[in-house]
């Protein structure tokens, strides 16, 4: 069977210890945050990247090696198995190659090729493919297999089943399968066509899909403005992007668009005569021609298609959970605006403005409903509440959501700080998710007392008070920075948007004694009951003094405390070493480490010990001398230095506006700062104050080319850019980051 660790390490240049050494730890219940951090010395260094490929490949081979102990007795049971088919299986490292291997063993349904061998033409099939050089009576030889009791009433139905099983055979052979899919992953071209009526796709259906109708005009209007580039497109499927796949599919599902390949039909027939027939001359070569036509295109071709259509759909899949993962972190990575009483907007229309106010830790403090737009049109009363709320309360930041009627809020906003002379400044949130935090429980049990709309905008304030904190309270795929994340497989998405919330929650730590539930049960080690209890302590009895205090939590194993005592943190507490990234099992290291130093009476944020600790040049000498491995000495010094230190604080600050841009005010070259709202394959939309977030298409992103836009720039990046187009028809505005 496939040796996992041995072809883990080899496929990455990893030492075999290495990978063995991480599986081991997962096996005993180590998390990938805390392997990452503090266990360095045994893992090489490895990242979190690094890890999850392990286990992920490690998951996969896992799962080839169970399929082929399945293929393997199958085969066996039929009495097929050989010692080169045996040796085959086992070299297979793809589930793809392995079914390839195992089709033409494969219980199946019915089919044209088993009814013939039921009626025994499959010595007949097999005389063909065997006698290429046969000269005889073929009439004569197939006259002995005509069985009117099985069904084989005359040598044409005779010939017409063997050539069926020669059929079957080909598009079952894994090194023709294999020959052809490359030919089509590599070689062909995927064409995007307007489909001329509507179609209604239906699973399983040999005569293909249905026709369900004409056109409605809604339908119309969406082929002609979402799909009209698609309606004539002509790509190479090796280069293809991920976003045209999406949306293809997408065009196909809706019945707006038809899909087809393109490839030479020549060379695939040829090549599939060499590699099955292995020559190009014999007595049976016009019915060889048939039997290759009749298996390309009712079995070979269909079969390879979808296989295709699928490696491309996931691959696709995979790129945008990528693209959405990435800008899920950093969204969760922007900074906090802390010290700050915050009112958080909910803006609407009909029904009105929710607005609500913060105290600098996030306390809601008060809430009301305005209605300064259309229809009621109550601008007066409600610029009036805004100005004395502002005003009693001391607001310093307005935090609008960008949902409906969010510009028209933001103009009376703007007017209200403007006319009034106010000390504070507004900016726009994405508000994506608020609606769905609003009915969770867990606002339930936040804001009992509160309607279900007025949480959303407690939430929308606390979104710029502390990011990390509010956003982990929502299904990550609610928050809505990635693109096609509704066509795309939700498992996958759920399970990587899950992991990159652990990922940065664990890298940012949080506060043991300030840290809401969803942001506790996603610390390494501790589930949802583990915060509970926690969260219920620290009511009961105050505040944890230290991370020790932990240990004397009722369940709190060893193993747990190991987990997640590092990314736990304490301020003002009795270990000065508790606010750091520092874990608990390796203070004696720094006690060792501040008494060389002659350091262990002073405070470590004091300026003397900070300029000592960043005077230390790690050495594997100095880190033996304290008992640790380098890595780990080198992370010691690093918080030494920076004790409490929040990795978010070296992230751009959100713009804060105290004015408003229409797209009006825009002209060709001029000069703006923005925000990156969202990253896609094609480019970054950027918020510049106006009414829709900007376009910096890829072409316009560098002085240089660009080949995927996360490399330039980074969700919350502020960035500065020039007017490079005007679209006041469509309301759409494309910008430019090049310097020249």
């Amino acid at each position: 069977m496939t040796d996992i660790i041995n072809i883990i390490a080899r496929e990455n240049n990893w030492s075999e210890k290495a990978v063995s050494t991480v599986l081991g730890l997962l096996a005993e219940g180590a998390t990938i945050p805390f392997i990452a951090r503090y266990r360095k010395e045994m893992t090489g260094g490895l990242n979190e990247d690094d890890l999850r490929l392990i286990d992920e490949r490690a998951g996969y081979l896992k799962s080839l090696n169970e399929r082929k102990v399945t293929v393997i007795k199958t085969i066996t049971e039929l009495g097929k198995m050989t010692p080169e088919l045996s040796a085959k299986i086992d070299e297979c490292l793809s589930l793809t190659e392995l079914e390839d291997i195992y089709l033409p063993y494969k219980p199946k349904r019915k089919t044209r090729a088993s009814v013939a061998k039921e009626k025994g033409l499959e010595p007949l099939a097999m005389f063909i493919l065997e006698n290429p050089d046969f000269c005889g009576d073929f009439n004569k030889v197939c006259s002995a297999y005509v069985n009117a009791e099985k069904g084989v009433n005359d040598t044409e139905e005779a010939v017409s089943g063997a050539k069926d099983i020669l059929a079957e055979m080909i598009s079952e052979h894994a090194s023709v399968r294999k020959l052809c899919r490359e030919y089509l992953q590599n070689r062909s071209t995927i064409i995007s066509l307007k489909a001329k009526e509507k179609v209604k796709k239906v699973a399983d259906e040999e005569d293909g899909p249905k026709v369900s109708g004409s056109y409605s005009q809604q339908a119309e209007k969406k082929a002609k403005d979402v799909y009209q580039i698609y309606h004539d497109f002509k790509i190479s499927v090796r280069s293809v992007k991920p976003h045209q796949i999406l949306a293809i599919n997408r065009g196909e599902d809706e019945g707006i668009l038809k899909i087809t390949f393109d490839y030479d039909q020549e060379f695939l027939h040829n090549a599939v005569k060499k590699r099955f027939f292995h020559t190009d001359r014999s007595f049976f070569n016009e019915m060889i021609e048939e039997i290759i036509n009749d298996s390309w295109k009712r079995l070979l071709f269909p079969s390879l298609e979808r296989e295709v259509r699928k490696e491309l759909t996931e691959k696709a899949e995979l790129h945008a959970v990528e693209v959405f993962a990435t800008n899920l972190r950093q969204l969760l990575l922007q900074p906090p605006l802390l010290n700050n009483v915050i009112m958080g907007i909910d803006p609407g229309f009909v029904s009105g403005c929710k607005i609500a106010v913060i105290d600098p830790t996030g306390k809601y403090l008060y809430g009301n409903t305005i209605y300064p737009h259309p229809p009621q049109r109550k601008t007066a009363e409600a610029v009036d509440l805004m100005v004395r709320t502002i005003r009693q309360y001391k607001v310093r930041v307005i935090a609008i959501g960008n949902g409906t009627a969010s510009r028209e809020t933001e103009s009376v906003v703007a007017e209200i700080i403007k006319e009034n002379n106010l000390e504070c400044k507004y900016l726009i949130v994405n508000e994506a998710g608020a609606s769905v935090y609003s009915a969770s429980k867990l606002a339930q049990e936040e804001f009992p007392d509160l309607e279900a709309a007025m949480r959303g905008n407690i939430s929308i304030a606390r979104r710029v008070l502390d990011p990390l904190a509010e956003l982990v309270k929502i299904d990550p795929k609610a928050i809505g920075v990635g693109l096609y994340q509704h066509d795309i497989n939700q498992k996958l998405l759920s399970s990587k948007l899950e992991t990159v919330v652990e990922s940065v929650v664990n890298h940012v730590g949080v506060d043991l004694n300030t840290a809401s539930s969803p942001l506790l049960c996603r610390v390494s080690g501790l589930t949802k009951r583990a915060a509970d209890k926690i969260i219920g302590i620290r009511d009961e009895q105050g505040s944890f003094k230290s991370r020790a205090d932990l240990r004397k939590i009722t369940k709190m194993t060893p193993k747990v405390f190991e987990q997640c005592a590092g990314f736990l943190k304490i301020s003002n507490g009795t270990n000065p070493l508790d606010i750091t990234a520092i874990h608990p099992e390796s203070y004696a290291a720094v006690d060792k480490l501040l008494k060389l130093y002659d350091l262990q009476n002073k405070e470590i944020n004091h300026p003397d010990t900070v300029e000592v600790i960043r005077n230390i040049k790690p050495s594997a000498g100095l880190a033996g001398q304290v008992g640790v491995g380098l890595p780990t000495l080198i992370d010691i010094l690093e918080n030494l230095q920076k004790p409490g230190r929040d990795p978010r604080e070296e992230l751009s600050k959100p713009i804060l506006r105290s004015d408003i841009l229409k797209t009006e005010d825009l002209e060709i070259g001029m000069k703006l700062k923005g925000t990156v709202r969202n990253i896609v394959d094609f480019g970054a939309f950027v918020d510049i104050g106006i009414k829709q977030d900007a376009l910096v298409h890829v072409s316009q992103m560098a002085d240089k080319f660009v080949k995927n836009p996360s490399e330039i720039v980074k969700v919350g990046d502020v960035v500065d850019v020039t007017v490079f187009s005007i679209d006041k028809e469509k309301d759409r505005v494309g910008l430019s980051m090049k310097k020249v």
